[in-house]
């Protein structure tokens, strides 16, 4: 499997989830954001964690207009396999490839600590080697985590199996974070191929350094 990860300015986890895919025995290749094109043979683009362009205005809404986004819209658009994690989340909202917003933080303050997800649907490649109701120790490091999206949107998640993670405490009741709307923390779009996700699994790949959770998360995209 070959996984191509974008790099805008201001990208700090590209190289994170470079080494989390190699690890999973992936080849992978940067991508960077003024190219005009994706490069032939890869299954899955990732749009990694930072803060493309300082976050300047909002976040992501700069990084949409790079080059390469007008190629990742096609990709997206033919069936291709597209992952947004935190900052890349942000991105992929912004461009319209995942419904809702990602807004400052209820609390106005940065987060970065672990978290505990509850696994909410399985019917996708990416969640689909986890049981639902799993429950996960993911790291979260975001400042506008808040996830909004109004009552016919929220409706339409549900109605369409949308809905992927929702952040919970070790017991799998409730704890939000950050404000988001029903907790939820990752979401898909309705082809169920395009993935977008606060938490960071690419940080959660070795139990050494606090949890292994993300493993089986990127693992589902492998020979699905």
């Amino acid at each position: 499997m070959k996984v191509g990860i974008i790099q805008f300015p201001g990208t700090n986890c590209e190289y994170d989830t470079q080494h989390a895919f190699a690890s999973l025995g992936c080849d992978t290749e940067i991508l960077w954001h003024k190219n005009d094109t994706i490069s032939e043979g890869i299954d899955l683009v990732v749009v990694p964690g930072g803060f493309s362009y300082g976050d300047y205005l909002r976040s992501g809404a700069i990084a949409k207009m790079s080059p390469l986004m007008k190629a990742l819209k096609l990709y997206a658009d033919n069936g291709g396999k597209v992952l947004g994690i935190c900052n890349g989340f942000q991105v992929l909202t912004e461009m319209g490839l995942l419904p809702g917003a990602l807004k400052r933080n209820e609390g106005l303050h940065f987060i970065s600590r672990h978290h505990h997800l509850k696994v909410i649907s399985t019917n996708n490649e990416f969640l689909r080697l986890y049981t639902k109701n799993a429950l996960l120790n993911i790291p979260i490091a975001h400042h506008d985590g808040n996830f909004y999206i109004d009552e016919q949107g929220l409706a339409e998640l549900y109605a369409n199996d949308q809905v992927l993670l929702k952040y919970t405490d070790e017991n799998g009741e409730i704890d939000n974070p950050n404000g988001s709307v029903d907790s939820i923390a990752g979401i898909c779009n309705k082809s169920k191929n395009v993935f977008g996700l606060m938490p960071h699994p690419e940080r959660a790949m070795e139990s050494l350094l606090g949890s292994d959770d993300g493993c089986r998360m990127l693992e589902g995209f492998l020979h699905a």
